[in-house]
This record gives C-alpha cells, sequence and structure tokens, in this order.
C-alpha cells in the first residue's frame, strides 16, 4: 500500500469515525491516555484500552505521528531524577530554552561530564546541570545527567538512563527525535563511544570531545560488555582532541581515527594544535559542531544497518532490527572484523630477557650480529650501567636506530665485550583484538531495497524486522533473503497491538512499526 493510499485510508477511517459519536469518543480518550502517560510501563498498560475502543490501525497511526498536546514550560534548568529498573536513583537536569514554544520541535543535545571517577556517590555539585560555555547557538534542550564512580558511563545502568531520561523529556517538552545528539567531554567524551557501541537508536550522531575509545579497553576500569566497534558504523561522528592532552594526545588518537576510517565509519575529526585536556578551542570548533548536528538529523528508518550483540534481551535492537537469538546458522557468512586493529610498527633488536639476562636470541637479528648469546648478563651500554631487574627490550626502545654502542656482557662469569650499529627491524605484527571477547555474540547486515530486505549474518540464528508504513508497502509482499536463501516472501497486516507495543516503548512520532517479521533461521 502506498502513502497516498495510507492518508485515503485514513480519511475514510475518519468519516466513518464520525458518524458514530459514542465510539469516537472512546478511542480518542483512549488515544489521550496513552500519550499523556508518565512512561513506557503506563503507557504499554493503557494500550489496551485503545485496542477496546475498536479505533482502526489507520486512526490510531495518524494519532500517534501527530503526538501529545505541550504545555508551555518556563525557561531555564530543572533538575530531575529518575531511577533506573535495577533499582538505582540517577540526577539529571534540563535546560529549558528562552521563549520555548510548545507548538515547535527543538533539538536536544545530552552532554556527558568527566572527572567520572573523582564523585563518590549520585548528588550533583550545588548548582550543576548547566552546559556552561559549551552552549550552542540556536535554541535547544540540554540535558546534562550525573555519573560517578560505581555508575560510570560505561554502565548498562546508565545506558539505562539514556533512556529513562530521554523518555522522560519527551514526554514533558516538544522535542525533534531526530536531533538527538550524545557529546561527552573526557571521560564524557569515552562515555559516547561506549553508548554508540550498545545504544544507538535514540540518536542522531555521537560527538566525543578529548576522550578516547582506548580507555573502554583497560581491564581495571570493569566496563560493561562486551563492546563492538563495528555498531559505530551506524551514525556519524564529530571527535576533537587535543595535540598536547597529557590523557589522549592525538599521536594517541590517531591511529585510532585512522582504524575508523578503515571500517568505514562516518566521521569528522578535528585535532586541536596546542591544545591540552581542555575546551579552550571551543570558540572555534563551536560553529563546526553546530553545522555538524545540523547537517546529521537522525534517519529513524534508515536503509542499511548492521548491530552485533552478545545481549539477546535489551541491548539487541538497532531501530528495525532486533538480534533474538545466537548460535551458528546454516550458510552464514564471513563477515569482516571491525574489533581487530591494525598493530603499529614496533623496532625489533631481536633479543629476549628477564631482567638483564638474555635467555634467546632470534637468528639474523641485530643482537645475533652483536654477538649476544643465551645466557649473557648486560652490564653496561656505553658508558651507563644495566640494573639487573631492567629488561633488555625495555632499555633498547630508547636507543636511536643508527646509534654506534659498546655492550659489555658477563658471560660465563667473564666479561665480554661487543660492538656494533643499533639497527633494529621493523616488524609488523598480526592485528589484535581491541576489546576482549569473553563471550559469543552475533551480527546482522540488513539493508533494504523497496520491499527486499537482503541480511547477512554471522552468529546469528534468529532475528526480528519491525516493519514500518513509512518504509515498506503494506500491499505487497515483503521478501527477506538471508545469507543468499529467500527466508521469507509474503505480505504482512498491520497490527494495532504492535503498533501500540513499539510506540509504547519508542516514544517516537517518527519512528512507528505496524508489523514484525520474525526470522529463524536453520542451525548449522
Amino acid at each position: 500500500m502506498t502513502r497516498r493510499e495510507w492518508a485515503a485510508g485514513v480519511a475514510v477511517v475518519a468519516v466513518l469515525l464520525a458518524t458514530a459519536a459514542t465510539p469516537q469518543i472512546r478511542a480518542d480518550d483512549a488515544l489521550s491516555r496513552f500519550l499523556t502517560a508518565g512512561d513506557a510501563k503506563e503507557a504499554g498498560a493503557r494500550a489496551a484500552e485503545i485496542v477496546g475502543s475498536g479505533v482502526s490501525f489507520d486512526a490510531a497511526y495518524r494519532r500517534l505521528r501527530e503526538g501529545r498536546v505541550y504545555g508551555s514550560a518556563p525557561a531555564g534548568i530543572v533538575r530531575l531524577t529518575n531511577r533506573t529498573s535495577d533499582g538505582i536513583e540517577h540526577h539529571f537536569a534540563v535546560t529549558v530554552p528562552d521563549g520555548y514554544d510548545p507548538t515547535h520541535r527543538y533539538r536536544v543535545r545530552i552532554q556527558l561530564h568527566g572527572g567520572v571517577g573523582m564523585r563518590r556517590d549520585s548528588t550533583p555539585p550545588p548548582n550543576a546541570g548547566g552546559i556552561g560555555a559549551l552552549e550552542g547557538d540556536e535554541p535547544q534542550f540540554y540535558i546534562v545527567p550525573f555519573a560517578w564512580d560505581q555508575a560510570p558511563w560505561w554502565s548498562s545502568d546508565q545506558l539505562l538512563n539514556l533512556r529513562d531520561i530521554l523518555d522522560q523529556v519527551k514526554r514533558r517538552y516538544n522535542v525533534d527525535e531526530n536531533h538527538v545528539v550524545l557529546s561527552g567531554v573526557s571521560d564524557g567524551g569515552t562515555g559516547t563511544y561506549y553508548t554508540a557501541m550498545r545504544d544507538t537508536t535514540a540518536f542522531a550522531a555521537f560527538l566525543p570531545l578529548n576522550g578516547f575509545w582506548g580507555v573502554l579497553a583497560a581491564p581495571d576500569l570493569d566496563v560493561d560488555g562486551p563492546l563492538f566497534p563495528g555498531n559505530l558504523r551506524d551514525k556519524p561522528f564529530f571527535i576533537v582532541n587535543g595535540e598536547r592532552d597529557p590523557l589522549y594526545p592525538i599521536a594517541l588518537v590517531e591511529p585510532a581515527v585512522a582504524h575508523y576510517r578503515a571500517i568505514g565509519m562516518s566521521l569528522e575529526y578535528w585535532p586541536q594544535a596546542g591544545a591540552g585536556h581542555n575546551t579552550q578551542w571551543w570558540p572555534r570548533v563551536k560553529p563546526r559542531f553546530e553545522d555538524f548536528v545540523r547537517a546529521h538529523p537522525r534517519r529513524p528508518l534508515p536503509d542499511r544497518l548492521t548491530w552485533e550483540t552478545a545481549d539477546t534481551k535489551i541491548f539487541n535492537r538497532a531501530h528495525w532490527l532486533v538480534v533474538d537469538a545466537l548460535g551458528a546458522a546454516r550458510g552464514e557468512q564471513i563477515l569482516d572484523d571491525p574489533n581487530l586493529v591494525a598493530s603499529a610498527p614496533r623496532l625489533e633488536f631481536g633479543v629476549r630477557s628477564i631482567g638483564n639476562r638474555v635467555n634467546a636470541v632470534v637468528p639474523g637479528s641485530n643482537a645475533e650480529q652483536f654477538g649476544l648469546k643465551v645466557g649473557d648478563a648486560l652490564v653496561r651500554v656505553n658508558d651507563e650501567s644495566v640494573h639487573v631487574s631492567i629488561d633488555i627490550e625495555e632499555l633498547f626502545e630508547r636507543v636511536k636506530p643508527g646509534t654506534a654502542m659498546t655492550l659489555l656482557v658477563a658471560r660465563d662469569n667473564a666479561p665480554v665485550e661487543l660492538s656494533g650499529t643499533f639497527n633494529p627491524k621493523s616488524v609488523n605484527d598480526p592485528p589484535h583484538e581491541m576489546f576482549p571477547r569473553g563471550q559469543p555474540s552475533g551480527r546482522v547486515d540488513i539493508s533494504r531495497t523497496g520491499n527486499t530486505v537482503t541480511a547477512k549474518t554471522h552468529g546469528v540464528t534468529a532475528f526480528t524486522l519491525l516493519v514500518s508504513p513509512d518504509q515498506f508497502d503494506f500491499a505487497k509482499p515483503i521478501v527477506v533473503v538471508a545469507n543468499g536463501t529467500t527466508v521469507f516472501n509474503h505480505r504482512v497486516d498491520p497490527s494495532l497491538a504492535t503498533l501500540l507495543q513499539w510506540a509504547a516503548v519508542d516514544n517516537d512520532r517518527t519512528m512507528l512499526f505496524g508489523a514484525e517479521v520474525h526470522i529463524t533461521l536453520p542451525r548449522h
């Protein structure tokens, strides 16, 4: 069915309902109660009232597209709380723009703060919550959540918190669902990478400032995971780092940016010459930041998606794709692995040691040319004595290639002097995993052309496609080709229950679903 046919159907329904005043009142009342629900759970509980009212799918769809009617609200900072489903209370602040017009849809920026490890509880500092010097150039909503050492940005709890916060704000204020961006500074910038790899659907873009994804690979950080770099390909990034940042200098960040580009991420990278771990560069970057946000609205129903997950319950969805079950399917594809990162070239002298004692010499290496042998204990390099606890490989990391050296070693309890030129080989090690893999995961790549969806899977035995009238023609069959085999070729009927189920969860006027297509793949 085309959009014109949908519109004609809606008009017919409106005429029919207008001739039956009592059912129309019941339906309107039920839909209004659904839209004014305080949260997704309450909205879901009210869905039965709408189904019982006898309203048609078309009429309900039109009403949900229109959305709720908002009231006026004073400008300024509003401080609110949220309790996530795991029982943790969170504080957050919302800045309502000056001159707020409840009939206008406003952009939203969620800003994640830094210094997470220095905060010991959930209570925000007095008067905290404003955006400060990072304010944009046009009226918009700013949301500032708070994290602390026990609930950092790289935790599942904070992902649930961000979902709930955005849901609350959308129920209170008229915001543009397709212009919600996630930004952050320092730890907050790192948190944007984490969120993008685990829960992407609500956001138009991610804008990490002075952050670094490598932090999330630290074994002592206790990051909720696992993490999947390929998921970063679903949304655009705006990345800023400082040349002299003592934590994440651009010399450290740029290899990661090269990897982002290599795996097909959409990004703008703006390294700041001479900048440290601060935002003094904001006046220069602000116009580019704001232009980027304006130029990258969210596509609520993108024609291409990729999603990998180890969780088939909570963080298993990207827009209209839901991963339902993991396992080896017959005919599954060999997909690229964005988690494999090219190792930086290293200089190989050719010696292995425990402390200053040689326990291996690589044949044909520079170390062998010097005459080093297994069992030698390095005592002195030129005129510098060598401590017994220092590994020889570590010691030579500080030596420049081409340097003439005289080595004094103890061999069979006698001093032996060796000389030569330090000319290590440049060695390229195999790619390494960016993030550890501790449990099975699965990935689905989908693309849509008309009513045909092509899927490539690996490690997935079941997935669901959420079907929107804005994306598919319900009057024609929907065809799903998975791993080269047609696994679905049928018409689907719009379902009022499905429409309400996902409308309650998403609270999104621009992303409504009328049917689900469940795909189960034969196991290998």
